[in-house]
C-alpha cells in the first residue's frame, strides 16, 4: 500500500510585530458543530494539526461550536470560515444564516471537510456554497484518488499522486460537475473500492467562485490518521490558502 508520506513543501510568509516575535496576520474561523454524524477522533486530530498545517502562512484556526460567534462583526474578523467536521440541520439560526451568507457574497472564503456536506440540508444558500450534499457513505475502505487539476492554485503544494488512501467515501446526490464555474480538483477511482455509485467520474474535492468569495468542499478526511499524512495536510493547507485569497 502506498501511504501519503511525502514531504510537504512549507513557504514560511509572516510578519514581525513590535517585539520581534513572528506574529500571524490571518484569522479563520473553523466551525465544528454536529448534530448528526460524528468525527470525534478525527476532529481531536485536526485541532493539533490544523494549527501547524496553517503555520507557514501565519494563518491561526479558531476553533467553535458556538452559533452565536456567526454575527457580522465577528466574521469581519476573519478571512474565511471552515466548516470542519459539521452534521445536520438548523446548526446556525436565521440571523447566523444572514451573517455567513452576507460575509461570502462580500468576499469571505468557506470551506467544507467531510461531512460538512451532511450539513444544513434545508437551506438554499448553503447548498449554493456546497454545490451537492452527499448520498451516503461507504465504511473506511482503501481507495485510488486522482489529482484533476493538479496545476490549480488550491493544489499548490500537493503531491501529483495518483493517491491510495483510506477513507469514508461520500457519494454524492448529484455531479458537481458541469455545474457554473465549479472546477473538480480531485476524484476517487470506484473501480480500487466498493460502494460507488457514481460511475467512471467520482468528484471528492471541488471549488468555485460564483460567489465574490470562494468556496471548496473536499470530502477526505474521515479517520483521525489522515492528519498524520502530509499529502493530506498539504491539501487541507493549500485549500485554506486558496479560500483565503492568500494564493492569488
Amino acid at each position: 500500500m502506498r501511504s501519503f508520506a511525502i514531504p510537504v513543501l512549507l513557504v514560511l510568509a509572516a510578519c514581525s510585530g513590535d517585539d520581534g516575535v513572528m506574529q500571524p496576520d490571518n484569522r479563520v474561523l473553523v466551525f465544528t458543530k454536529a448534530t448528526g454524524a460524528r468525527h470525534d477522533e478525527a476532529l481531536a486530530a485536526a485541532k493539533t494539526a490544523l494549527p501547524m498545517a496553517l503555520k507557514a502562512d501565519m494563518v491561526t484556526p479558531d476553533f467553535t461550536e458556538d452559533p452565536a460567534m456567526f454575527t457580522q462583526a465577528n466574521l469581519d474578523k476573519y478571512r474565511a470560515v471552515i466548516f470542519l467536521y459539521t452534521s445536520g440541520d438548523n446548526l446556525l439560526d436565521d440571523a447566523g444564516k444572514t451573517a455567513l451568507e452576507q460575509f461570502v457574497r462580500h468576499g469571505g472564503g468557506w470551506m467544507g471537510v467531510h461531512s460538512a456536506c451532511e450539513t444544513e440540508t434545508t437551506w438554499p444558500f448553503y447548498k449554493t456554497m456546497l454545490v451537492s450534499y452527499s448520498a451516503g457513505e461507504t465504511t473506511p475502505m482503501q481507495a485510488t484518488v486522482t489529482i484533476a487539476l493538479p496545476s490549480h492554485q488550491a493544489m499548490r503544494d500537493v503531491p501529483a499522486g495518483p493517491w491510495i488512501a483510506s477513507d469514508g467515501w461520500y457519494n454524492f446526490a448529484t455531479s458537481p460537475r458541469g455545474t457554473l464555474s465549479v472546477d473538480v480538483l480531485m476524484t476517487v477511482d470506484e473501480s480500487t473500492y466498493t460502494g460507488g455509485t457514481m460511475g467512471a467520474d467520482h468528484p471528492i474535492a471541488w471549488v468555485q467562485e460564483r460567489l465574490v468569495g470562494r468556496t471548496l468542499f473536499t470530502a477526505i478526511g474521515h479517520d483521525a490518521a489522515r492528519w498524520q499524512e502530509p499529502a493530506f495536510l498539504a491539501h487541507i493547507a493549500s485549500s485554506v490558502r486558496w479560500v483565503t485569497g492568500l494564493a492569488l
